[in-house]
């Protein structure tokens, strides 16, 4: 009888890891910890596209996941530069090259960016009654940020599709309203 216990039980539990396993997908991505904000020296931060910079002690929430990638997945579209001297900061992470603002490029939030498995590949944007097809070029640190190496801002949430200006134009966005929008994106 106990045999039979000890095997029912062992099997169980291989069971339940195993479901465990496949759900992993699915589970909701939560915070992984938070980072204390730090005051940028004097002209430290690029405040271009209305970009913040951190503040002394506020905490900022990290994460090192992204909701799941489906047909139509949920994020939040920001401006970003990715030209020399704007608030991108360095050179792109896919190809260390700066791109220009007339080209339709990305930067994807740290789960989405996968350890840059989605480089210098297409993602398709929709918003605003249109489409955009965009290459991803750099990833949006939402594990890290409020230093030299992040340009003194904070982490980006798990959810921003980070867009040059031609993203943005080719959305038919109006000008004045560029900065932040709900949007879907999947793989091209």
């Amino acid at each position: 009888m106990e045999t039979f216990k000890l095997k029912a039980s062992l099997i169980l539990v291989a069971i339940l890891l195993f479901a465990d396993c496949l759900n992993v997908e699915g589970q909701i991505c939560r915070p992984s910890g938070t980072i204390r904000g730090k005051k940028p020296p004097p002209g430290e931060c690029n405040q271009d596209n209305d970009s913040d910079c951190c503040k002394e002690g506020q905490l900022y929430t990290k994460y090192k996941c992204s909701p799941p990638v489906s047909s139509h997945t949920k994020a939040y579209l920001t401006l970003n530069g990715f030209e020399k001297d704007e608030d991108g900061g360095a050179p792109s992470e896919c190809d260390n090259h700066y791109h220009s603002d007339d080209t339709p490029v990305v930067a994807l939030s740290t789960g989405w960016y996968s350890k840059g498995s989605r480089c210098l590949n297409n993602i398709t944007i929709t918003a605003n009654g249109r489409s955009v097809v965009a290459m991803v070029v750099d990833e949006c640190d939402s594990t890290m940020g409020c230093d030299s190496v992040h340009d003194y801002q904070p982490p980006c949430r798990n959810n921003i599709v980070d867009a040059s200006r031609a993203v943005w134009k080719a959305l038919g966005v109006p000008h004045g309203q560029w900065g932040g929008l709900d949007i879907t994106w999947t793989d091209a």
